[in-house]
């Protein structure tokens, strides 16, 4: 996607971080993934084909490792307990590392539907 994006812009201009990022912040505490020692990626919707087969490209141990999460969080939540600040996420371990497969696997999709929608213009 080429052109400038909200992302981009908010990142360029220091007034615009400066008030986003705590509320960023503010918000990622408050959803408390990080306290039941998830990712942000965890907690994406497995319910379209895209997040489906990006999970399927995931290697072996990350998706050993994102499975042992999700167990973990579930204990969490059936004790009614959070993990402790040694065990709960920081948050610069807090890497996407499903989104590039995500990204890519869109990509894909993308193009085999661009692929399949092409019009012959034959007389």
């Amino acid at each position: 996607m080429s052109g400038i994006t909200l992302v981009n812009q908010v990142k360029a201009s220091k007034f615009l971080s400066g008030i986003l990022t705590p509320v960023a912040s503010a918000f990622v505490n408050a959803s408390g993934y990080r306290k039941l020692g998830m990712r942000y990626d965890d907690i994406l919707r497995e319910e379209t084909d895209i997040i489906r087969e990006a999970i399927n490209r995931l290697p072996e141990n990350e998706s050993y490792e994102r499975f042992y999460r999700m167990k973990v969080a579930c204990q969490y939540s059936l004790s009614h307990t959070i993990a402790t600040k040694d065990t709960a996420l920081k948050p610069e371990d807090d890497i996407r590392y499903l989104t590039p497969i995500i990204d890519e696997v869109a990509a894909e999709f993308a193009e085999k539907e661009d692929f399949n929608n092409i019009k012959s213009f034959s007389k």
